[in-house]
């Protein structure tokens, strides 16, 4: 599809500017690929709080590759890494069960709604459990999880480290996990407020066997102290974020 085509020529560009393994912070001209007229509206209201053109130039993510949207809920990035892979690529947007059913199903709603009838046909749904995927140990160059880690961690750890464990079993060697978050005081109560101490996230990550490729500061917003609740009026959708970028080692 030419769209698909357009949009991934433009990441390429945007993730050769990233390649070097340092922040990819500038203030590129982005809006070819944000404002692509085969997205929502809804979808491209919502890309300036996100920035996806620069997050995916910061994970590298090109034409031709097997990605993985990592507890999509409703697929705002999945349909983000659709157009970017291409027809030669495919996506695959992962959710739990629990993801599916939160506030009555919407999310389940809203993601078949983007793969209907073939709109996204590089996509397929992946309704799956932590560990087991289902997928080749080794098969996907790069996994994104978006605003979800926090959830993990502060309800359990040791679950944390499973879900890491199992999106590293299925990237390939020198494969990518970026993960997106909103950022946490130490010592506050995160849980609480739906955070996370970046610190915490780097040592789950670490202990799993990654390496921290790039800590950006592209979704950063000093005007966010992280004292109030990510849901509160004006801090919803103007969070300070976090985007790591963490490597499976070659060996």
């Amino acid at each position: 599809m030419k769209r698909l085509i357009t949009m991934a020529s433009t990441l390429l560009l945007v993730a050769c500017a990233a390649s070097t393994g340092t922040d990819s912070s500038d203030d590129s001209d982005e809006s070819s690929a944000a404002s692509n007229e085969f997205r929502s509206a809804a979808d491209r209201g919502r890309d300036d709080g996100r920035k996806p053109d620069r997050v995916l130039g910061v994970l590298g993510v090109i034409e031709g590759m097997t990605v993985m949207d990592v507890m999509a809920a409703s697929g705002y990035y999945t349909e983000i890494l659709s157009l970017a892979v291409g027809d030669s690529g495919r996506v695959y947007a992962q959710n739990p069960a629990g993801m599916l059913r939160f506030r009555s199903g919407a999310n389940d709603l809203a993601l078949n709604a983007r793969v209907f009838n073939g709109r996204l046909p590089n996509v397929r749904r992946l309704d799956r459990e932590f560990p087991d995927l289902g997928l080749t140990e080794g098969s996907v160059d790069v996994a994104i999880t978006a605003l979800n880690f926090h959830d993990v961690y502060n309800t359990s750890p040791e679950a944390a480290a499973g879900m890491l464990q199992a999106i590293k079993r299925v990237l390939k060697p020198g494969g990518v996990l970026g993960i997106i978050d909103h950022a946490g005081r130490p010592g506050a109560n995160n849980t609480q407020l739906h955070r996370i101490d970046k610190a915490l996230v780097v040592m789950a990550a670490e202990q799993a066997g990654f390496t921290i490729d790039v800590d950006s500061d592209v979704l950063a917003n000093p005007d966010d102290d992280g004292s109030q609740m990510v849901f509160a009026p004006g801090t919803r959708g103007n969070t300070d974020r976090f985007l790591l970028k963490l490597v499976k080692p070659n060996a």
